[in-house]
């Protein structure tokens, strides 16, 4: 009979008591978890950070939308002038270089 033993996981840390005849684990126990802010006001600013390149982030976004219009109007335009330009009568280029 075989005693279960305990084993650290190598991902997260936690410690696994495991039964090595029916082979399952018995008991999980997660690593403590370190404290993320010592301070409230740390915490705050963070966020007040975060919300102001969240906004910044936004603007950009919605200046780039607004001008999306006129650079594809341009962008149509040159095609369509270079559509023009190119001789209708000419054949078409062949396909994979079959000349």
């Amino acid at each position: 009979m075989a005693k279960p033993f305990e084993l650290d996981c190598p991902c997260c840390g936690a410690t696994l008591k495991i039964d090595p005849e029916v082979k399952a684990v018995l008991s999980h126990k997660e690593k403590p978890k370190p404290k993320t802010l010592e301070d409230i006001s740390v915490g705050v600013a963070k966020l007040k950070e975060q919300q102001a390149a969240r906004e910044d982030a936004f603007n950009k976004s919605f200046e780039q939308m607004k001008s999306s219009k006129d650079v594809l109007n341009r962008k149509f335009d040159e095609l369509l002038k270079k559509a023009k330009e190119d001789d209708p009568t000419a054949p078409p280029p062949k396909p994979l270089g079959l000349d």
